[in-house]
């Protein structure tokens, strides 16, 4: 019988499509999340604070394979650290773990705390696989309904990306997971790179809007490395199917 793999962050857009793909190859899944989630789906839930480091050891008991999704807008990093010493005390043999393309390059704090959480792990003495994602088109589609509240859209200069849809960036994780160790894997990013513009004004088109779009530049280190391209990965990345145009026609009415 083999042991359980532990999700954190299962009951997210991430985990809800990593899940049952992990189910659908036979295998018994746990997942970790800070609310209580009913039992009637197959699967053991927990409920657990990584932030605080409260409730980890009874979901990493017995567990040999952890995929570590859940994340933040803060305290990525610090979370990632007592997850990855409980799931050590455990005899975890496996750590997955999804970062973000930038995580090294961007003079940002979050992708910072994203480096600072990849540390973590490839400093846990466990055997670990690392990937390195852009941003889902679910996170672009929440910018652009924001953006699209506004009777002027501004357009930073030079902002662009490469988002990637979150069942292809599942699928490849579930491949990962039942592997074996890997350590780092290459980047997985969208078939296309866009600029805010682009995005923001598919978006639009697809709801039947019109907004005027106001050109502005963005200051800074930020803007630099954003135009520079380092949120992106044009060399050596995976690259997935699904484009943002076909991600729009199916969710955006």
């Amino acid at each position: 019988m083999t042991a359980p793999i532990l999700v954190t962050g299962g009951t997210g857009t991430l985990g809800g499509h990593v899940v049952p793909l992990l189910r659908e190859a036979g295998r018994e899944v746990r997942t970790l999340s800070r609310r209580d989630h009913g039992p009637g789906d197959g699967v053991e839930h927990f409920s657990a604070d990584l932030l605080k480091g409260e409730g980890i050891e009874p979901a990493v008991k017995g567990v040999e394979t952890v995929l570590h999704l859940a994340g933040g807008s803060k305290g990525d990093d610090k979370a990632t650290w007592n997850l990855v010493g409980a799931a050590s005390k455990a005899g975890v043999r496996h750590i997955v773990y999804i970062s973000v393309i930038g995580a090294n390059t961007m003079p940002l704090s979050w992708f910072k705390t994203q480096l600072e959480a990849e540390r973590a792990v490839t400093d846990s003495g466990i055997p670990w696989t690392m990937l390195r994602a852009a941003q889902f088109h679910d996170l672009v589609l929440k910018i652009a309904e924001m953006m699209g509240r506004m009777p002027v859209v501004p357009v930073p200069g030079g902002l662009r990306f490469q988002p990637v849809d979150s069942r292809e960036v599942a699928a490849r994780l579930v491949q990962l997971t039942l592997g074996r160790p890997a350590g780092p894997v290459p980047d997985l990013a969208g078939p296309a790179v866009y600029g805010m513009g682009e995005l923001v004004g598919g978006y639009l088109r697809a709801r039947g809007k019109r907004r005027m779009m106001m050109p502005v530049r963005m200051p800074g280190k930020a803007g630099k490395a954003y135009r520079a391209g380092e949120n992106l990965s044009l060399d050596g990345a995976d690259v997935g199917r699904r484009t943002w145009e076909e991600f729009l026609a199916e969710r955006v009415r």
